[in-house]
């Protein structure tokens, strides 16, 4: 892994309170790779939070990056999730998106590569992004076939 400077962009820090806002995130995190290990679900403190190694979109095309962040979700009542194996060496998160309920709570449904999902029932949207620090440069960017 080689480590790339301070210097190569911005840390990004966002916060969600609607689905729009959401929505941002979701494309940040887009292709982020993480372990089952990575997701902590705390009933207690209403908290599911994931660590990420997510793909750098701004990165330029010839030098792919990746970036350890965090994203959490508050006011979390209820998590389950399919086909996500707690034994897999990693997980592709492709998108995360938003179930409306009775406003303003819903369910946030985080889809992961090889149809694996997560379902967490919220209060409300309360999410946030944060870049932790470690660059590095990725493989390759990643890419999807489509139809």
């Amino acid at each position: 892994m080689s480590q790339l400077t301070s210097d190569d962009s911005t840390p990004l820090g966002l916060m969600a309170l609607d689905a729009e806002d959401l929505a941002v995130i979701s494309a940040h995190v887009q292709d982020a790779v993480l372990r089952p290990a990575d997701i902590v679900w705390r009933p207690g403190d209403g908290l599911l939070a994931l660590t990420l190694r997510r793909f750098d979109w701004s990165s330029p095309p010839d030098q792919p990056r990746r970036r350890l962040s965090a994203l959490h979700f508050g006011r979390v009542s209820r998590v389950v999730h399919k086909g996500v194996d707690p034994a897999a060496q990693a997980l592709n998160l492709l998108a995360i998106s938003f179930e409306p309920g009775e406003a303003p709570s819903g369910a946030l449904r985080l889809v992961f590569s090889g149809g694996g999902a997560i379902r967490a029932e919220v209060e409300c949207i309360e999410a946030q992004l944060k870049d932790l620090g470690p660059v590095w440069e990725a493989i390759r960017r990643p890419a999807h076939e489509t139809d």
